[in-house]
């Protein structure tokens, strides 16, 4: 008889000690198990969280990426917390016989491999390629995935050893903009438990390792380039070496005290790439990335934040010269269209 499909999105969620036995059901004992992530803090807290859920409980346990990690502050809390994740290329997913995604879902990237997932743990909103899941649990409304594994480790009765209480509190703290972004009680409640048993040295280097000497000639360049109009911020880049870069640009203006929504992009293998930040009240970011450039490829994310990816090939069909200028005024001009009719 088949398992009944577990819908987190659901407005009742069963007690976390339930879903937690629910979730253990689901492996065996000589299951090999992989992990699957696009690494960012909740990512890598929330694999590291599952991973202690599974220990001396399934044959073995691997973590896989399926983007490069670039950011200094993802790096370090890799280096510093010892978290042991291997590129997608270096593994073979269909050799494990269970595979697992947190933080993500498999419509968010085609790197994600076209394989069966047994569960998905998540708090983006949920798309259709979740359908199929043994065992899904996805909270649009929590702040962090972190948190939701928070409650799986208590509900199976598991303290964090200060590393993974170190991670989860650097994963809330990420996703949640130290709760400056959209949560729930519960993400508060997650970090109040974990707070007292991370370490707070190590917390500190990893949250000021955000920027490299080499980041800032790009600092410097989106400086010199950046557009307002009205509240909102725009600036194209031209080539970047990660979209991790244009994160941290990003971010840094949404710093600014009269932009409220600020637009990203560049090239990075040839793919434009654009990243949104809203902190207006009636601007959804993630419905304006999908609006704007969902017909042309990947995009989409929370109402604060969002990305879209396209192929050039695809943005030439809509934008004959892809040189900077030219370019940068294509994305400026799609997303102002497309914002006004795409509030809240």
């Amino acid at each position: 008889m088949a398992k009944k499909k577990n819908n987190g999105a659901a407005k009742h969620r069963r007690p976390p000690a339930e879903l937690a036995r629910k979730l253990l059901a689901t492996f065996d004992a000589e299951d090999r198990v992989l992990i699957l992530i696009a690494a960012d803090p909740d990512a890598l807290a929330s694999a590291m969280a599952f991973k202690r859920l599974l220990w001396r409980r399934v044959a073995s346990v691997s973590i896989a990426r399926i983007n490069e990690v670039s950011r200094p502050d993802n790096l370090a809390m890799m280096r510093l917390l010892g978290i042991k994740v291997l590129p997608i290329e270096e593994v073979d997913p269909a050799a494990y016989s269970k595979r697992v995604i947190v933080d993500s879902q498999p419509h968010h990237s085609e790197d994600f491999p076209k394989l069966p997932i047994d569960v998905i743990i998540d708090h983006h909103p949920v798309g259709e390629s979740a359908a199929s899941c043994g065992f899904m649990d996805i909270r649009p409304r929590y702040g962090a995935t972190s948190s939701m594994m928070t409650e799986y480790l208590k509900g199976a009765k598991i303290t964090p050893s200060v590393r993974l209480a170190t991670a989860l509190v650097y994963g809330i703290k990420t996703d949640t903009a130290s709760f400056g972004r959209p949560s729930l009680p519960e993400d508060v409640a997650a970090f109040q438990y974990l707070f007292p048993k991370a370490n707070q040295s190590v917390l500190r280097k990893i949250e000021f390792s955000e920027m490299r000497l080499k980041d800032l000639a790009l600092l410097h360049l989106a400086l010199d380039r950046f557009v307002v109009r009205k509240h909102s911020l725009f600036v194209h880049l031209g080539n970047v070496s990660s979209p991790d870069n244009l994160v941290q640009i990003a971010d840094f203006f949404l710093r600014v005290d009269s932009v409220d929504v600020c637009a990203v992009s560049g090239i990075c293998e040839e793919k434009l790439v654009v990243i949104l930040r809203s902190a207006a009240p009636r601007t959804n970011a993630g419905k304006l990335a999908e609006s704007a450039f969902g017909s042309l490829g990947q995009a989409g994310g929370h109402k604060s934040m969002a990305r879209a990816e396209m192929d050039l090939g695809a943005v030439q069909k809509c934008c004959k010269d892809l040189s900077e200028e030219p370019l940068g005024a294509w994305v400026m001009r799609r997303l102002q269209r497309s914002g006004k009719g795409r509030k809240k």
